[in-house]
């Protein structure tokens, strides 16, 4: 019976024990692969953090320096991000139901819209320009070998419009509002090797509280949707949320008036509050037209040039229609430019 008893207890012992090696071996691999998403969130986010202060710190300084320096970097970006305009729409998941333009006009219309913010520091306006460009390119598609469709001229003239004329207004806003802000304190120490007071134009401090305006409705739009996002904007992008859209446009608004006060431009609170709004608006619409082209052509980013980051595109999609709504915004509304 003493046997039968101590058999027993060994036996449960020794099936306990069988269990939790099992329970272990089944547990260990999800502990492991939990780690191993948690490090790889870390090192995702460690390179969004340092690729995001470099890419600040540079675009703040072009920006400071204006001109040339300003244009060409932008011609570059407008380069590389046409280029992944037109590898967007030759996706599988775009031309499942279109038909993409061939590679060669594809490769010519990069080329163009680079070239267009030169065009535009130049003559000033571009609009003959882009317009014999435009022709130009719509007969090479249409007197194409084989069958032109209309989903290659309108992917391709999208292209021109979305990738090459509205960022020129950026060069228009930043290098043709000449005007000097002189009602501010900080024009008269800008520094020499920046131009001097000249240089502390209304284009420049404008571009300014534009930039910094977006800055901040991406940066309260993330924490907002992560700490209040309950019901979502669209399903075109399913992380944004109408609580942090909200607290993304509360952060632009309040970005504007602060720089407005500490530049004195504009010097209307109702044109700061005007112009946060505008740029949030810009900046938001911007966002989700670039999510909608990845989403039809299912991908997560337009490319891979920034690590942590992605392409180009998905940098500078809430600049592109911004600028052309903030340009038109001062020339339209301010009177004297806000000055």
């Amino acid at each position: 019976m003493l046997y039968m008893v101590r058999y027993k207890e060994t036996s449960e012992y020794v099936i306990s024990g069988y269990l939790k090696e099992v329970e272990k071996d089944h547990i260990s691999p999800a502990k492991e692969d939990s780690a191993s998403q948690l490090q790889q969130k870390t090192s995702q986010l460690k390179k969004r953090i340092i690729f995001g202060l470099g890419i600040g710190i540079s675009a703040g300084g072009i920006v400071l320096a204006g001109g040339w320096v300003f244009t060409v970097a932008l011609a570059a970006v407008v380069f590389v991000g046409s280029r992944e305009y037109f590898e967007l729409v030759r996706s599988h998941g775009i031309t499942a139901g279109m038909t993409p333009p061939p590679r060669y006009v594809s490769r010519v219309c990069s080329v163009i819209c680079a070239f267009m913010p030169v065009l535009t520091l130049y003559f000033g306006q571009i609009d003959i320009s882009v317009t014999i460009a435009a022709f130009v390119v719509a007969m090479a598609l249409l007197l194409q070998r084989g069958n032109p469709r209309f989903s290659q001229l309108s992917s391709t003239m999208f292209g021109l419009f979305y990738c090459g004329y509205l960022p020129c207004f950026w060069v228009k806003l930043r290098c043709g509002l000449a005007a000097p802000a002189l009602n501010t304190r900080i024009g008269t120490t800008w520094p020499v090797l920046l131009g001097g007071q000249a240089h502390w134009t209304v284009g420049l401090v404008a571009t300014l509280i534009s930039m910094s305006s977006i800055i901040a409705a991406d940066t309260y739009a993330f924490m907002g949707g992560k700490a209040f996002g309950r019901t979502l904007l669209t399903r075109i992008s399913p992380k944004k949320t109408w609580e942090g859209t909200f607290v993304g446009l509360g952060g632009c608004i309040a970005t504007s008036v602060v720089l407005s006060k500490f530049f004195c431009w504009p010097t209307s609170l109702l044109s700061a509050i005007a112009f946060g709004f505008l740029n949030f608006f810009g900046s938001i619409f911007g966002d989700l037209t670039e999510s909608m082209i990845k989403r039809d052509a299912g991908v997560k980013d337009s490319g891979s040039l920034i690590p942590g980051h992605g392409g180009i595109l998905d940098r500078s999609d809430s600049y592109i229609f911004t600028g052309a709504l903030a340009y038109s915004f001062i020339k339209t509304f301010l009177p004297l430019y806000g000055v």
